[in-house]
């Protein structure tokens, strides 16, 4: 009786996005084992993936299924115990201080270097590319540091701090191209290794460091895809340690997800799974963590390219996957793949958002037109000594393409 309440109340929900159970389009559900109504009801986000992960229900396009999930809101509808759990734990504890830092790089980066090189690009960019005149992913990453770094009016000869810096490969495009030398920051033992050699013919120090801890100063700082992991009760530390290493006339870009509202905890699927002890900051809690310690220069909003990010990341790592499958169980393709096209879904849905925030101390003096596209390509001459700068075509006007659905972002 239990089982059959379950299932016509997962049956109410799904109806109003147009979600059928065992339906024929390819965002319906096909329900494989019963067990999988009760656990998603009682157990909210947390229980539906967990049973996709066993095998108990098929969907043939995750990302629609959860943009029309997330699009009605009834995910939001599902009130679960470990929500709540989540969301006051969050309230009530540093779940980001010190001694938790180096949690998110032992059990998300360490995950294995074999897996991230088979699902990124080239440099190894574990963030949104930008995909704005192109469909190749090693393209739209190079768009996207260079997006970066104009915005930052980088110059040869400028010390840059990376915080949060991955496997290196901001740090080397950096040092690269632009002829700056580069300090990055990671919590993660596989990173940091992998990024000292991927590095080392270029000025890039790389350091096993929590942000809290570094000291020098820097003309500019960039942070990609790290505010996420800080924490709420951290951001206004994360601020002042930045204020603290910049420049005076120094340049601070963020680039963050973010979401609709202020919240003290994470989705438990991917606390348990993906990321612990993250949460994503609202656009208020960045906007009083910064106040009285930076002037805004540029707020600037793209979160689409994730998806379309989220989705080239997917499709490299099917098609690899028989290259990893002596490493990884089929469980764990389930739950990446699950990770994956459900954020893609929710950065469609816009109930995730992406910004490249723009900050400077004291303010930019004088006419400042802050850049929303690679406008211009920067390459080293032969000598390597100069840069010259490539007008890159501009964007129509007035027009963004949305690119099908269907997969046609090229593999790197």
């Amino acid at each position: 009786m239990f089982d059959n309440h379950f299932q016509h109340r997962l049956e109410q929900l799904l109806n109003t996005a147009h979600i059928a159970l065992d339906g024929k389009r390819p965002w319906d559900i096909r329900v494989l084992d019963g067990r999988m109504f009760r656990k998603t009801v009682l157990e909210g986000n947390l229980g539906f993936g967990e049973s996709y992960m066993e095998g108990w229900w098929e969907c043939d396009d995750l990302e629609e299924l959860f943009y029309r999930i997330l699009s009605t809101g009834i995910d939001q509808q599902l009130i679960t115990l470990a929500r709540a759990m989540e969301y006051l734990q969050g309230a009530f504890i540093n779940l980001q201080k010190p001694a938790r830092a180096f949690t998110i790089g032992k059990r998300h980066y360490d995950a294995g270097n074999d897996l991230f090189r088979a699902m990124l690009d080239p440099n190894m960019i574990y963030s949104c590319a930008c995909w704005h005149g192109t469909r190749d992913l090693a393209v739209a990453q190079e768009n996207k540091l260079r997006l970066v770094f104009d915005k930052l009016a980088l110059k040869p000869g400028m010390k840059l701090l990376d915080i949060g810096c991955g496997w290196g490969g901001t740090a080397r495009f950096a040092a690269e191209h632009y002829g700056v030398r580069v300090v990055g920051i990671t919590v993660s033992e596989e990173q940091a290794s992998y990024a000292r050699e991927f590095c080392k013919e270029f000025k890039v120090d790389i350091r096993l460091l929590d942000y809290r801890e570094i000291e020098d100063t820097f003309d500019r700082i960039v942070s990609i895809g790290m505010l996420e992991h800080v924490g709420h009760k951290n951001y206004q530390t994360y601020f002042d340690r930045a204020r603290r290493c910049l420049v005076p006339d120094g340049r601070l870009l963020v680039q963050s997800i973010g979401c609709n509202r202020p919240v003290t905890g994470n989705d438990p699927w991917i606390e348990k799974y993906i990321f612990p002890n993250s949460m994503l900051p609202s656009a208020s809690q960045i906007s009083h963590a910064f106040e009285e310690r930076f002037i805004l220069e540029d707020w600037h909003s793209f979160g689409y390219d994730y998806a379309l990010t989220l989705k080239a990341w997917e499709r490299n790592i099917t098609r690899n996957w028989p290259d990893l499958e002596r490493n990884y169980d089929r469980r764990f393709y389930r739950m990446w793949r699950y990770y994956l096209l459900s954020c893609a879904g929710a950065f469609r849905a816009r109930s995730i958002q992406l910004w490249q925030i723009l900050l400077t101390p004291s303010g930019i003096r004088g006419e400042c037109c802050i850049p929303h596209q690679p406008a211009l390509k920067r390459v080293r001459d032969k000598r390597n000594i100069l840069h010259k700068p490539l007008r890159m075509s501009a964007p129509g006007r007035g027009r963004y393409q949305e690119f099908p659905r269907s997969g046609t972002v090229a593999e790197s």
